[in-house]
C-alpha cells in the first residue's frame, strides 16, 4: 500500500453539486454527470470500499492489530433468516456497527460474530403454510421428523440475501463463524444453564393460567403478550346470568361475563368479603336475585321492580351453594361462592363468574379456595365432547349458542355487546385465550429482589427507562413459563420415571451419553426431536426415564446467547469470565420485556450480575404518514432501493441522527434522507475534490499550523468538535454524537472554504500551501471522526488525500487540542458570520448583486469598548469585507441604541463601483467558460473579449492585470473581430450590454 504523501487515487468519481455548494471550480463535463439532479453515485464508492476492506480484510486487522487484553465486548440479538430485513433490522445493525468501530478507534479489540436465531414458532408457522398443515394433529400425521428436517431447512433461507444488506450498510461483522441456537454446542449451554438453575431451585413444574394460542397450540410468556401490538379491539357479547341458589326459593346469584363459552367450566362465584350485598325481590315474580349493593341501579335500574330483602357482607354468603349451569364434566366440592379480594364493584355484578381453567384470578381461587379446575377446551380451542351441543365447535362459535340456550332455560338476565382491547398471538396474530395446564417455570418472584439490584449497574439510554419501562417490569415479573408444547426447539432436558415420581435434569452431553449410552461427537448428535425423545434410561426403581415432550420457549435460549455464543463452561470458560458483563447491546424498546429482560433473569440468576453494562435503546420505524410499515399496503420505500439510490452512509446517518435513535418513532422520509445526501454527504465530497484540484504536489502536514485567521478558527472549531462528538459516543449518545459532523461540514464549505478558495489558488506559495495544509490535515482529522458513522465515504476521503495508514479504520480516534480550542475566537468568527448574513439581507432588500462592489458598511455598537476593540481586529473586518463586497467596513458605537449591534449598508453605486462590479462579473463568466472547457486550475489561458461598451472595455482596461491573476490568463485583450481560432466562446451580458468571450 502507498504511504504518507502519496495521494493515494481510487477511481476518482465526480458528483454535481447541488446548491449551495462550494464547487466554483472546474467541475466534470456532461458525460461523466447527466444532470445535477441525477442522484449521486455515493453506492459506487461504498461497493469499491466493500471491495478494498476485504481484499485488504480491513475488518480483521481492526481486531487483530488491538490488544487482546484490552476488549469491548457487546451483545448482539441474533435475528431469524426467514425473510428480508425491514428498516428495524438495518436499524440495529447501524448502531451496532457505530458504536464498535469507536470502540476499535478507541484501542479496544472488539469481536464482533453474527448469530442466528433458529428455533421457534416463526420458523413453524412459515413451515406449517409451506406443507398445508393447519394443526399439531397434522404435523405429527405427517412426522415430527420430516416436519423438524423441513424447518431446518428453511431456517437460512434468506442467509445470502442478508450478508448482502449487511455489507451494503457497512457493517462489520463475522458471518463465517456466526452461532447458530440450533447447533448442539448452543442447546449444550442451554441445558447447562437450565441445569444450574434446577439445582438452584429457581425451577419448577406446575399448573398455570397463561395466554394461550389455539392456532400454535402452546403457551406464552407474559412478557411476549406485551410486545409490539399484541391488542386489537373486538367485540364480545356482555352478558349477566342467573345462578340458581340451592335451597333459596327462587332465589338467584348474578354474575356477568364476556365469555360465555367458560360457562360450562363454572365452579365457582367469587365475592369480595368486605362488599355489602343485597337481595332484591322482583314485586310481580317473587324472584330475588343478589348482587353488589354498588351496582343495584347499574344492573337493575333506578325504577325497577324490586324491594330490597337483606343486605349482607360477601364473607356472610362465603360457602353458599348453587345449582350448575352445566353438569356435563363430573365436579367435587364445586358450584359454591367462595372468597375472592379481587372482586371489585368497579363494573358486572359484583359477583364474579369463576372458572379455574381459564383465568388467573380463577387459578388463584382454585389454589385458595379449592375450586376444582375442569379443563372443557382442547388444544386447538375447540369445545372437548362433553359439551354436549357445544362439541367440537371454536369457542368463539360456542358463544352464540351458549346464549341461545340459556336464554331459552330463563337464565340469561342481560345481554349486550362491548367493545374492549383483546391480546392476540404475535406471531399467528389469533385471538389468545386463558388456558389451565401444565407447565415449566422459573421462579423469577423468587429472585426479584436481585434482579432489582443488578439492575441499578446498568446505564440506560435514554435514562428513563431504567425506573420506568424496564424498571416497572422488574417489579411487577411473574413466574416465567419457559416450556412450550411444540416440535421446532431445543428440548427441555427433563427425563421423568414412568413408574416413580424421580426426575433427572441433563446438564450437558456428556451426561446424556453416560445415561443413555449414545455415542458420538458432539457436532453429530441429532438432539432434536423426535430423535432425542428415544433417549431413554432405565430408573433405580426399575422404570424407564423418558424425556419430558416440551421444547424451550426460543427467548429462554435467547436470554442463554452469552453462555451459549461461546459455548461456556464447555469451551472458552476464561475469555467468557474476562468478558462478562457485556459492555454494550442495544434493540428496540419492545425489547425491555424481551430480550433485555430474558438476558437480565438469566444473568442475575446464574452469575448475580448484569447482563449488559450500557444499553441503547431505539424506536419504531414508520411510514412517512406515521402508519405502521405493511408490505400489503407497499407504504413505504423498499429499503434494496434506497441502498441502491443513495447508499448506506445516507441511511446510516440518516438514522443514527434521527429521534429513533432516543427511542421515539421515526416517519421514514426519502426526502429527508436526499436531505443528508445534498446537505452532508455532497458537501463533504466536494470539499475533498476542491482540495484534490489545487493539491498539485504532495502537501505535508509539518509544523507549525497556519497562523491565518480562518486556519486558526477552522482548528478550533474542529478540536471543539472532536470534544463534543467524543463525549456523547462515551455516554452512548449516538444522535448527539452525529449531528454535530453536518454542521462542522457545512461551516467547512459555506465558510472556511469559501473565503479561503483566493488563497488556494494564490500565486504566493507560502499562502496557498497554508491554506492546502489546513484544508488537507482538517479533512483526514474529519475522516476519521466521522468513520464511525460514515465508514465507506470517511475511507473513500481517507484513502485519496494519503491517509498514512491502509484504511482510517485502523486510525487512532481523533483526542483533539485543547489548546487549539479559542473560545474568544469563535465567538468573534459567529458575529463575522451574522454581520455578513444581516449584509446580504440587506443587498436582496435593496436588489443589488453582491458582485457590484459598495461602498461603505457600518456597524454600529451599543458600547464602544466593543466597538473599539474589534477596530483592532483588521483580519476579522477582512473577511467581512471581502464576503459582503464593501470598499470600506467602519465600526461605531451609537448612544441609545438598544440592539447590541446592528449593520447599515451604503447601497449608493459610484462610476468607480459599478466598474470593479462589471470587472466581478467578466471574471465569473470567464470561469464559468473554463469549466466548460474542462480546463484544470494550472491551465493557463488567453482571453480575447469584443464589446460595443466602452464602461465594460474601461472597467476591463483598469483592471486587467487582476483579472489575468483572477482567471489565470496570460493575456486578455479586447478585439475588433472574431478571432481565427479559438478553444471556446460565449456570448454574455455585462450590466445589461452583450459581450461575446473567447479562449484562445
Amino acid at each position: 500500500m502507498p504511504r504518507a504523501n502519496s495521494r493515494r487515487k481510487l477511481d476518482l468519481l465526480w458528483f454535481f453539486p447541488h446548491s449551495g455548494s462550494v464547487m466554483s471550480e472546474p467541475q466534470p463535463s456532461q458525460d461523466q454527470a447527466s444532470s445535477q439532479d441525477r442522484a449521486p453515485l455515493f453506492p459506487k464508492i461504498e461497493e469499491e470500499m466493500t471491495a478494498y476492506w476485504k481484499e485488504q480484510k480491513i475488518f480483521e486487522r481492526s481486531i487483530k492489530e488491538r490488544p487482546a487484553d484490552k476488549s469491548f465486548v457487546f451483545y448482539d440479538g441474533p435475528p431469524f433468516a426467514t425473510g428480508l430485513p425491514h428498516y428495524g433490522h438495518l436499524l440495529q445493525s447501524i448502531l451496532k456497527d457505530a458504536v464498535p468501530r469507536y470502540w476499535t478507534m478507541k484501542g479496544y479489540r472488539v469481536p464482533r460474530v453474527w448469530g442466528w436465531d433458529c428455533h421457534g414458532l416463526p420458523i413453524e408457522n412459515l413451515v406449517e403454510k409451506e406443507l398445508n398443515l393447519g394443526s399439531k394433529k397434522q404435523i405429527e400425521a405427517h412426522g415430527v421428523d420430516k416436519f423438524n428436517q423441513a424447518c431446518y431447512a428453511s431456517v437460512f433461507t434468506y442467509e445470502k440475501d442478508w450478508a448482502t444488506y449487511i455489507d451494503r450498510i457497512g457493517r462489520w461483522v463475522d458471518f463465517e463463524h456466526s452461532y447458530k441456537t440450533v447447533d448442539n454446542e448452543y442447546i449444550e449451554s442451554v441445558w447447562w444453564s437450565f441445569k444450574k438453575l434446577h439445582d438452584q431451585d429457581l425451577v419448577f413444574k406446575g399448573t398455570r393460567t397463561s395466554l394461550y394460542c389455539p392456532r400454535c397450540q402452546t403457551p406464552l410468556s407474559n412478557f411476549e403478550v406485551a410486545m409490539g401490538d399484541s391488542y386489537i379491539d373486538a367485540e364480545d357479547p356482555a352478558i349477566t346470568i342467573k345462578f340458581k341458589a340451592i335451597g333459596e326459593e327462587k332465589t338467584y346469584f348474578l354474575a356477568w361475563t364476556t365469555t360465555p363459552w367458560t360457562l360450562t367450566a363454572n365452579t365457582g362465584l367469587s365475592v369480595h368479603p368486605e362488599l355489602d350485598y343485597v337481595a332484591m325481590k322482583h314485586r310481580e315474580t317473587g324472584e330475588t336475585l343478589i348482587l353488589a349493593e354498588a351496582r343495584r341501579l347499574s344492573v337493575l335500574g333506578e325504577d325497577a321492580p324490586y324491594d330490597q330483602v337483606w343486605k349482607k357482607k360477601g364473607s356472610e354468603l362465603v360457602g353458599m351453594t348453587y345449582e350448575p349451569l352445566y353438569a356435563y364434566f363430573p365436579v367435587e366440592n364445586g358450584h359454591r361462592v367462595v372468597e375472592g379480594h379481587h372482586v371489585s364493584a368497579d363494573d358486572g355484578t359484583g359477583i364474579v363468574h369463576t372458572a379455574p381453567g381459564f383465568g388467573e384470578d380463577d387459578l388463584r381461587m382454585h389454589e385458595l379456595q379449592g375450586l376444582p379446575i375442569i379443563d372443557s377446551v382442547d388444544d386447538e380451542g375447540k369445545m372437548r365432547a362433553e359439551n354436549g351441543p357445544f362439541a367440537g365447535l371454536f369457542i368463539k362459535k360456542a358463544d352464540p349458542l351458549v346464549l341461545e340456550d340459556l336464554q331459552s332455560r330463563g337464565l340469561l338476565f342481560h345481554s349486550a355487546k362491548i367493545t374492549h382491547s383483546v391480546p392476540i398471538c404475535w406471531r399467528c396474530n389469533t385471538l389468545l385465550l386463558y388456558k389451565s395446564q401444565p407447565a415449566w417455570f422459573i421462579k423469577v418472584t423468587s429472585i426479584k429482589e436481585d434482579m432489582l439490584k443488578t439492575a441499578k449497574k446498568i446505564n440506560w439510554h435514554p435514562e428513563h427507562f431504567k425506573e420506568g419501562r424496564f424498571g416497572k417490569g422488574l417489579e411487577s415479573a411473574p413466574d416465567w413459563n419457559v416450556s412450550r408444547t411444540r416440535y421446532w426447539g431445543t428440548p427441555i432436558p427433563v427425563w421423568e420415571c414412568s413408574a416413580c415420581d424421580k426426575r433427572e435434569v441433563i446438564g450437558s452431553i456428556e451426561e446424556l451419553q453416560t445415561r443413555t449410552g449414545v455415542a458420538g461427537k458432539l457436532g453429530a448428535l441429532d438432539l432434536h426431536r423426535p430423535n432425542i425423545d428415544t433417549m431413554t434410561f432405565a430408573c433405580s426403581c426399575g422404570g424407564t426415564m423418558s424425556r419430558i415432550p416440551e421444547v424451550f420457549d426460543c427467548w429462554f435460549e435467547s436470554g442463554s446467547m452469552p453462555v451459549a455464543s461461546v459455548h461456556y463452561p464447555f469451551e472458552n470458560k476464561k475469555f467468557f469470565e474476562d468478558h462478562f458483563p457485556a459492555d454494550f447491546i442495544a434493540e428496540g424498546q419492545d425489547q425491555t420485556r424481551g430480550w433485555f429482560y430474558t438476558l437480565h433473569v438469566l444473568a442475575t440468576a446464574l452469575f448475580g450480575e448484569p447482563a449488559f453494562k450500557n444499553v441503547v435503546v431505539t424506536g419504531m420505524v414508520l411510514a412517512e404518514d406515521g402508519k405502521k410499515m405493511s408490505k400489503r399496503l407497499k407504504n413505504y420505500p423498499d429499503p434494496a432501493d434506497i441502498l441502491t439510490n443513495y447508499g448506506g452512509d445516507a441511511l446510516r446517518y440518516y438514522l443514527l441522527t434521527s429521534p429513533i435513535i432516543e427511542a421515539e418513532s421515526l416517519n421514514f422520509s426519502e426526502r429527508d434522507l436526499q436531505t443528508v445526501v445534498r446537505g452532508f454527504l455532497n458537501l463533504f465530497w466536494n470539499v475533498k475534490t476542491f482540495y484534490e484540484m489545487y493539491a498539485t504536489e504532495n502537501v505535508k502536514l509539518e509544523m507549525p499550523r497556519s497562523g491565518h485567521v480562518l486556519d486558526r478558527w477552522l482548528f478550533s472549531r474542529y478540536s471543539q468538535l472532536v470534544k463534543e462528538v467524543t463525549q456523547h459516543m462515551e455516554a452512548y449518545e449516538i444522535m448527539k454524537a452525529a449531528r454535530p459532523l453536518r454542521d462542522f461540514v457545512d461551516d467547512l464549505s459555506t465558510w472556511w472554504l469559501r473565503r479561503s478558495r483566493d488563497r488556494m489558488k494564490s500565486e504566493n506559495a507560502y499562502e496557498k500551501m497554508d491554506a492546502l495544509k489546513t484544508l488537507r490535515e482538517i479533512l483526514e482529522e474529519f475522516a476519521k471522526l466521522s468513520a464511525p458513522i460514515i465508514p465507506f465515504l470517511a475511507e473513500k476521503v481517507y484513502l485519496d488525500i494519503g491517509g498514512q495508514k491502509a484504511s482510517v479504520h485502523l486510525e487512532k480516534w481523533p483526542s483533539g487540542v485543547e489548546r487549539l480550542i479559542d473560545e474568544k475566537l469563535m465567538n468573534d468568527m459567529r458575529w463575522v458570520r451574522e454581520v455578513v448574513s444581516k449584509a446580504h439581507e440587506a443587498r436582496s432588500a435593496q436588489k443589488v448583486p453582491v458582485r457590484q462592489a459598495l461602498g461603505t458598511l457600518t456597524v454600529v455598537f451599543a458600547k464602544s469598548e466593543e466597538a473599539e476593540r474589534l477596530r483592532k481586529q483588521s483580519d476579522l473586518l477582512g473577511l467581512i469585507r471581502d464576503e459582503v463586497n464593501v470598499e470600506r467596513i467602519v465600526l461605531e458605537a451609537r448612544e441609545g441604541q438598544t440592539e447590541a449591534w446592528i449593520a447599515e449598508l451604503d447601497a449608493t453605486i459610484t462610476p468607480e463601483l459599478k466598474r470593479k462590479g462589471l470587472r466581478r462579473e467578466f471574471s465569473r463568466h470567464v470561469m464559468n467558460l473554463r469549466k466548460e472547457s474542462g480546463l484544470q486550475p494550472a491551465d493557463r489561458i488567453q482571453v480575447v473579449f469584443q464589446s460595443t461598451s466602452t464602461e465594460i472595455a474601461e472597467a476591463v482596461e483598469e483592471g486587467v492585470e487582476e483579472l489575468k491573476r483572477d482567471i489565470r490568463a496570460d493575456s486578455l485583450a479586447r478585439v475588433e473581430s472574431v478571432p481565427t481560432a479559438s478553444k471556446a466562446h460565449s456570448e454574455v451580458k455585462l450590466s445589461g450590454e452583450p459581450c461575446l468571450l473567447w479562449l484562445v
